[in-house]
């Protein structure tokens, strides 16, 4: 076989090139331009002002606020879970596995209606709750519950992986040394696998703090008590448009820095069996 000519292979090399490039301009173009265009809609002195508006630091306040107090609950609920799971068979685990990964999959407005029919003033729990004078529906408390149900699952799923990776070599030799199972969690498993759970833990916050569909049908949208900053953004686009376009910015920002603390604490590889 008579082999190509030089300049043949060349042409060929500058198109496959050139063909790679447009492919991820385009894309990156794709999901970059519309983040761009919200900040030239604006500027900074309509930002700043839109930003002491009462409304929008209440949205504010009251989605950092309940992703905090999420997070904490996924976090001393959610790590001894996975623990748990990771390092025990029993039963119907597959099924769990398939449980905690659902509500990743799951239409966020789904889950704000399973979450209304359970836990509403005549859902199958609430109504008995109601009969104790406590409301759970259209409260800040359905948007905390709301924010666990849609965002525990980027905990649990990072969690459980660095357990699994995790050789339970250290384990081992930590307890044959007189260490208390909670001593071996603490001193042995948690510094091996910080960086991948404070990961897991600011993916979970950032999911939390963006989460609209099921807060909407489970919590409402009452300014001062359930709307989010997702919420204000969408009640905005009728109303303050400024404020709405402030909102946005802010959680841009936001999740911008979430990826960054996402990628830093990544790097942090776990001991391997």
């Amino acid at each position: 076989m008579i082999p190509a000519p030089a300049s043949s292979r060349s042409l060929r090399s500058i198109l496959a090139t050139a063909g790679a490039a447009l492919l991820i301009l385009g894309v990156t173009s794709y999901l970059v331009l519309p983040i761009i265009a919200l900040f030239f809609r604006t500027t900074p002195e309509l930002f700043l002002a839109s930003l002491a508006n009462p409304e929008v630091m209440s949205a504010l306040t009251l989605s950092i606020v309940t992703s905090v107090i999420s997070l904490l609950i996924v976090i001393l609920v959610g790590t001894p879970f996975a623990y748990i799971h990771c390092r025990n068979t029993y039963p119907g685990k597959v099924i769990v596995d398939t449980v905690i990964d659902l509500p990743l999959v799951l239409p966020p407005a789904v889950a704000g209606m399973a979450l209304l029919v359970l836990y509403g003033r005549a859902g199958l729990i609430g109504k008995y709750a109601n009969l104790l004078g406590i409301s759970i529906a259209f409260t800040t408390l359905a948007v905390i519950m709301a924010q666990i149900f849609v965002a525990s699952p980027f905990y649990l799923r990072q969690a459980k992986s660095l357990f699994d990776q995790l050789d339970p070599a250290y384990e081992l030799t930590a307890r044959t040394l007189g260490a208390s199972p909670a001593r071996v969690f603490l001193k042995v498993v948690a510094p091996l696998t910080a960086g991948g759970l404070v990961s897991g833990a600011v993916m979970t916050f950032g999911r939390a703090l963006g989460e609209f569909g099921a807060t909407i049908m489970f919590a409402g949208n009452l300014p001062g008590v359930t709307q989010t900053m997702p919420l204000a953004v969408y009640v905005n686009l009728a109303g303050d448009f400024n404020a709405g376009l402030t909102i946005s910015i802010l959680l841009v920002l936001i999740s911008f820095a979430i990826m960054i603390a996402v990628r830093y604490f990544a790097k942090t590889e776990v001991p391997h069996a």
